[in-house]
């Protein structure tokens, strides 16, 4: 067998195809990919000002918390999938089945954390651009349904 985590499997050589064909490392690459989208969208497009009001509000109903708390997420949830991919490159390298143990559930418990965390996103930036008049945000639509859409997506891939 393989031990437990994997450890008997420890301290090969690294292989390079190998190891962005494992799933766990594909639905790391396009979690950081969506979170990037999602980040990019709401920093680039998320706030936009009036011709009368030079002030920027946010895109999603002028809730300022909607385009934090999508901002946020999706930058943390972008570093959490570098720090995780690190953890994938050096896993094999690791042979203390204590660490590899802590290293597993850690991610575990960080992907359930960060699928709700998502979900959340997703219902709140729905909701708030649900309540948002058009005619406000007709130039910026397109990111802010880019913004819902990969929300919605990072739901699945975490």
């Amino acid at each position: 067998g393989g031990g437990a985590y994997g450890a008997a499997k420890a301290g090969g050589a690294f292989d390079l195809v190998r190891f962005v064909q494992q799933p766990q490392v594909l639905a790391r690459i396009v979690s950081a990919v969506f979170a990037l989208i999602v980040f990019a969208c709401l920093v680039g497009d998320g706030y936009i000002s009036r011709a009368e009001d030079p002030r920027l509000f946010c895109v999603f109903n002028r809730n300022e918390d909607a385009c934090r708390y999508g901002i946020g997420i999706g930058v943390l949830a972008f570093l959490a999938c570098i720090f995780f991919f690190m953890v994938d490159v050096y896993f094999p390298q690791i042979s203390n089945t204590t660490d590899r143990k802590y290293l597993v559930l850690a991610d575990l418990a960080f992907s359930g954390l960060w699928t709700f965390l998502w979900f959340i996103g997703f219902c709140f930036l729905t909701n708030q651009w649900s309540w948002t008049r058009t005619e406000e945000v007709y130039i910026v639509a397109d990111s802010a349904r880019a913004a819902i859409t990969f929300s919605f997506f990072s739901i699945f891939t975490w």
